[in-house]
């Protein structure tokens, strides 16, 4: 689905998994800066979106998901994933609730997947639920100019709002996307598109699901154990594996920041093996261009590979920042650092 904003002069399309959207409008340095330090306006409408409403939405997600949800306040932003039986992570839900329905955005695609899961599980709780993504769309605002953007830019009632550390989602009506769009410009809030708002995802060590994980990554492994799992909560489908790893410590896998060299014209792809010694100890997932720190990624490596070794990404040599400890777990504080 294209978005309607690749209209907007200068934009660029990207390519999968975010294709339907902008990479960029001309400028992916000064997109970056007005990210970081300014208000940046980045449609992220190619995003799935599920809304669960119902008197039983709290109790019943609760229930099936990592994170503590009976007592979500209205308006408070919560993460959370949904595992396997076997603690392997399937879904990465960005969620908070209006007051009268839970909205939920997920990776490009998979809206249709969760939903089929979550009608399985519903049994006899007073829940509706729906893949609204042909409905609405996901629009991004970000940086410390944000609240006063979107002051300014009066927003309508029916879009509701998730304001995390790291911005302010807007789940907005896809007939009303390029209006709503226009608005927040006029404000003050610049276009940015998909190469700015990863290039410092990856600076902030946030793993995203699909890119920085596989089939068989646990929470613990990219730090989503200190974001998105509740670990005093009662059962929920792989609580078992979730509590063991905790316990025992010292998961299989950890996930790196990776400052790359400047010096090689270009960027490992995702999927790239990373080597040790000639060794492939683990696989790169996201990687970009840093306005300030210069070529980026994070990568998901082998438990035991030395904090302090030089490692090679896609054949370009990365030096390492440790994101999760080796030894994450009951015994070591989880203190996954954030920039």
């Amino acid at each position: 689905m294209e978005s309607q904003l690749l209209h907007i002069p200068g934009a660029v399309a990207a390519e999968a998994p975010d294709d339907g959207v902008a990479a960029h409008y001309g400028e992916p340095y000064h997109e970056q800066r007005a990210l970081a330090e300014d208000a940046g306006l980045v449609d992220r409408s190619n995003r799935g979106v599920v809304r669960v409403a119902g008197p039983d939405r709290l109790t019943w997600l609760h229930s099936l998901l990592t994170q503590h949800l009976e007592r979500l306040e209205p308006q408070a932003a919560a993460e959370s994933l949904v595992l396997s039986p076997h603690g392997h992570v399937e879904h990465h839900l960005s969620l908070v609730d209006d007051g009268e329905a839970v909205w939920a955005h997920v990776e490009p695609g998979t809206a249709g997947e969760l939903v089929s899961f979550l009608e399985s599980m519903r049994f006899l709780m007073r829940v509706e639920l729906a893949d609204v993504t042909g409905e609405y769309a996901v629009l991004s605002v970000c940086g410390p100019g944000t609240d006063k953007a979107l002051a300014e830019a009066a927003l309508p009632d029916d879009a509701p709002a998730r304001r995390d550390p790291y911005g302010t989602d807007l789940f907005v009506p896809r007939a009303r996307l390029a209006e709503v769009a226009d608005r927040i410009r006029e404000a003050g809030a610049r276009p940015a598109g998909m190469w700015a708002y990863e290039a410092l995802r990856i600076a902030a060590y946030r793993p995203r699901l699909g890119l920085d994980t596989d089939h068989r990554t646990i929470p613990h492994e990219v730090g989503w154990l200190e974001t998105a799992v509740h670990l005093d909560k009662g059962c929920y489908r792989g609580q078992e594996t979730v509590a063991r790893v905790y316990n025992l410590g010292r998961p299989p896998r950890r996930l790196v920041f990776l400052h790359l060299d400047g010096s090689v014209d270009r960027l490992p792809g995702h999927g790239d093996p990373v080597e040790q010694d000639g060794r492939q100890v683990g696989f790169v997932g996201s990687a970009a261009r840093h306005h300030e720190l210069g070529p980026i990624a994070l990568a998901l490596v082998k438990r035991n590979v030395p904090t302090d070794a030089t490692l090679l990404a896609g054949g370009v040599a990365a030096a390492q920042e440790v994101v999760v400890s080796p030894d994450t777990g009951a015994h070591v504080k989880i203190d996954v650092r954030r920039r």
